[in-house]
């Protein structure tokens, strides 16, 4: 970031700036304070240390060297129970991330960011990781022997093989996050698209048998058919899991989706199935509370002829995405497609924040700082000339997807949804319920719907499978 306090930086400061968002593949910022504009303007001299823009710079690819690669194939053809996790840095390397995968027989888990590069369609892929992730993605990472990560700094630990139980091998771009998550064995730095396809000639073709393989899809069917369980329980109102569920098959092959960084990041993460073609990302880095809506907007001006989808709760919406609305409706015009839909999960609650009080800490919810108003989000956007859709009763849910993604014009749909409906984790530990059932004997207002819907939601992983629908 550099900041223009005299006119004459201008040229140089804002090659600069391109030239670095280029070179290191990163977000770069320029400020030109407003003082600054108004003042006169007149070319700098070579005495102002002004370098005119070099022209024909070349692109460039970073790749590890071949003893690097070497080593790495060994790693991955010893394990017989290999798993790949991909993020981000994965995005530019869809057909060679599913190859490798294939090669090895590998389950392949996707940190958020990473989301949208696998579809969700493959049977071998497991879905997200964490505390918002599947329970295949953890049992993936339980058992494996052998992690190829790539292009992806996920930070929880605790979420990633035993130390020593696995070799691990990571591919990044960037030398300054490589070996900070986990004991890799070999760490390679380059880009993901030509490292993978130098060391897929690699690997062997001739791996054996496929029980681990059969093992990783057995566990992600089993998870789908939890997922269609849990969004099928009854709530009052609606079940926030079935606003996510019912919008699944709904969305367009062009869909870009955006998600808050509340409690319906969990839906986004678990009841979303990434098809090819399809875009999505959020706050995965910091988990900002409030960027679904301005990511939806700036991913309609980058592509105003597709659909855009913003997935948010109420909490975020009333921090800044009522006010997005009107750069919406300013702007509606210029985009060809005018499908941007916002939908909010409207529980009057900060819901994210309220459950990890409960699992981390003990705490029960406290109203005066964790209720918030419920406003009438769907009445605010007719206010503006965009459409406006509010959804009371599960059956009416799918009719409003539906309404919402036909509208000529952007649209705010809002639904009612219960608050006490759990993001319960992949694997809960003993201290956290030991910690929620603590905040229930402490007194925690919404205690009878807590127990109800915790219990409900955690019983489905151990039903018997069934045909997903």
């Amino acid at each position: 970031m550099e900041t223009v306090t005299v006119p004459e930086q201008l040229p140089n400061v804002l090659d600069r700036a391109i030239r670095t968002a280029y070179a290191r593949r990163c977000p770069t910022a320029l400020i030109v304070p407003g003082d600054v504009q108004e003042l006169d303007y007149s070319p700098p001299t070579h005495a102002f240390k002004m370098v005119p823009s070099s022209l024909g710079v070349s692109e460039w690819t970073a790749t590890p060297t071949d003893e690097a690669l070497r080593r790495a194939a060994e790693v991955l053809n010893a394990g017989d129970k290999p798993a790949i996790l991909v993020g981000q840095g994965a995005a530019g390397a869809v057909a060679e991330v599913r190859e490798i995968a294939e090669l090895l027989g590998a389950g392949v888990a996707k940190a958020l960011l990473g989301k949208d590069v696998l579809s969700d369609e493959l049977p071998y892929v497991t879905g997200p990781i964490g505390l918002l992730g599947s329970r295949p993605s953890y049992e993936l990472m339980r058992d494996c022997d052998t992690l190829l990560t790539i292009g992806s700094s996920f930070p929880y630990a605790q979420f990633l093989p035993d130390f020593g139980k696995a070799r691990a091998v990571q591919i990044d771009l960037d030398p300054h996050m490589i070996g900070m998550r986990y004991p890799y064995e070999v760490n390679l730095v380059g880009d993901a698209r030509a490292t993978l396809q130098r060391l897929i000639p690699l690997l062997e073709t001739d791996r054996g048998g496929r029980e681990w393989y059969d093992t990783v899809a057995a566990n992600v069917r089993r998870w789908h058919e939890t997922m269609d369980r849990r969004a099928g329980l009854a709530a009052d109102p609606i079940n926030p899991e079935y606003v996510a569920r019912a919008l699944d098959p709904l969305l367009p092959d062009d869909v870009i989706l955006t998600a808050d960084s509340g409690s319906v990041a969990n839906w986004y993460a678990r009841h979303i199935t990434m098809r090819p073609g399809m875009r999505g990302s959020l706050s995965g880095t910091l988990a900002t509370m409030g960027p679904g809506v301005p990511y939806a907007i700036g991913a309609k001006f980058a592509h105003p002829d597709r659909p855009v989808v913003a997935l948010v709760g109420d909490g975020a919406m009333q921090m800044n995405g009522l006010a997005e609305m009107i750069t919406a409706a300013k702007y509606r015009d210029r985009w060809p497609d005018p499908r941007l839909v916002v939908a909010v999960w409207n529980n009057q609650d900060l819901n994210q924040v309220t459950w990890e009080m409960r699992a981390m800490e003990g705490a029960p919810s406290f109203l005066p700082s964790q209720e918030i108003p419920d406003v009438r989000y769907a009445d605010f956007a007719r206010s503006l000339g965009l459409e406006g859709i509010r959804v009371e009763k599960s059956e009416d849910v799918a009719v409003g997807w539906r309404a919402a993604l036909a509208a000529d014009r952007p649209c705010v749909i809002e639904f009612l949804t219960d608050p006490a409906v759990p993001p319960v984790p992949p694997h809960a530990t003993w201290e956290q319920m030991e910690a929620t059932a603590a905040s229930v004997l402490k007194g925690d207002p919404d205690r009878g719907s807590v127990v109800k819907q915790g219990l409900k939601a955690k019983v489905q992983e151990f039903l018997p499978g069934r045909t997903r629908r």
